[in-house]
């Protein structure tokens, strides 16, 4: 059987689940939040944290034990634990919408926003400028605009993304579930571990790309260690300080999970992102991964859910390779095709 994408390779092939962006740049701004809204009626959620160094916000009452069953939206931003005041702006827009878990009458609602941050201070070269709650609710409006073009690049909570010495970003891929469904995966690649093959230029995720999805690489090391910044080395005094990089992922899928699913799907993802990032969940990084499942479909039986949790984990993984493609060189950080490949590879970076 001959696995296969959905019709955009991106997150947004999980019908009733859109994303939205905003970012800053220039002036001393490089940085951005990403929404990624749920359907009105919330989605089933689960997460799996195993970075050393988190920046997170409601992902305790994900926990299969804790009463709260549906999310409204996830929101993933950059700006360390300052950008973690982006949810308040999702959260206060989709209240003044009306969406949340009802605590009264129809316009008193609690919505349920779980959050998690990058870090990406600095980088644009102003410690002030990192999101607030008016990046979130920029990022709510756009992705309520229905566009939902912008699964790759250098966008959102990945504008000031890095991953292990080269630009990083927002990647994003699916795969179609053979029983029907999909699952996809959208990630924000900003890992302290590389994405490559040093010996070869080769990107790791590459080597689990569906038939077609890679074509068109020519990958060469880099002309030297100097120049890539990305060459395997023991980290030294400057790098070692928790919270410097990480790597955020949400996995949807339109099948009916429980939390207890959703959070084994969270969980099995993680293991897609260590086949794409070496090395990964380090004591420098705060690796967490979402997972949503709308319900749209009926609930999958033992041989469904166990080729979802597969299409999960390597949806991860093709979603770094998408995101290290897309990246764009910016303020000194290089992209991968500026170092590693012959010419530039438009044909990959879908």
């Amino acid at each position: 059987m001959t696995l296969t994408p959905g019709p955009t390779n991106s997150l947004g092939d999980v019908a009733g689940v859109r994303v939205g962006h905003h970012q800053r740049v220039g002036d001393g701004w490089l940085t951005g939040t990403t929404c990624v809204l749920a359907p009105p009626d919330g989605a089933t959620g689960g997460v799996d944290i195993r970075g050393g160094a988190p920046g997170t916000r409601e992902t305790d009452l994900l926990d299969p034990r804790n009463v709260i069953e549906q999310v409204h939206a996830v929101v993933l931003s950059g700006g360390s634990a300052f950008g973690l005041a982006a949810a308040t702006g999702v959260m206060d827009a989709l209240a003044e919408d009306g969406v949340g878990f009802r605590i009264g009458e129809p316009d008193q609602v609690v919505p349920i926003v779980p959050a998690a941050v990058v870090f990406d201070l600095l980088r644009g070269g102003d410690y002030r400028a990192r999101p607030d709650a008016g990046f979130g609710r920029a990022a709510y409006a756009d992705a309520l605009a229905g566009r939902a073009t912008a699964f790759s690049g250098c966008v959102g909570a990945g504008t000031g993304a890095r991953i292990g010495g080269l630009k990083g970003g927002i990647g994003s891929a699916s795969q179609l579930l053979p029983g029907g469904g999909v699952v996809a995966a959208l990630v924000v690649a900003n890992a302290f571990g590389s994405a490559v093959d040093q010996a070869t230029g080769e990107l790791y995720a590459a080597r689990f790309g569906l038939p077609g999805e890679f074509d068109g690489l020519d990958p060469h090391p880099a002309p030297s260690d100097a120049e890539s910044g990305n060459a395997p080395r023991w980290p030294g005094a400057d790098d070692v300080r928790p919270g410097r990089a990480t790597t955020l992922v949400v996995i949807a899928t339109d099948l009916s999970l429980t939390k207890a699913q959703c959070q084994k799907t969270a969980g099995i993802g993680h293991d897609g992102l260590a086949r794409a990032v070496r090395p990964v969940h380090t004591m420098l990084d705060g690796d967490s991964i979402f997972a949503l499942a709308t319900g749209q479909r009926a609930a999958p039986d033992a041989v469904a859910y166990h080729q979802l949790l597969e299409g999960a984990a390597d949806c991860a993984t093709r979603a770094v390779g998408h995101a290290v493609l897309a990246a764009d060189t910016t303020a000194g950080m290089r992209s991968y095709c500026d170092v590693h490949c012959a010419a530039t590879q438009e044909d990959a970076r879908g």
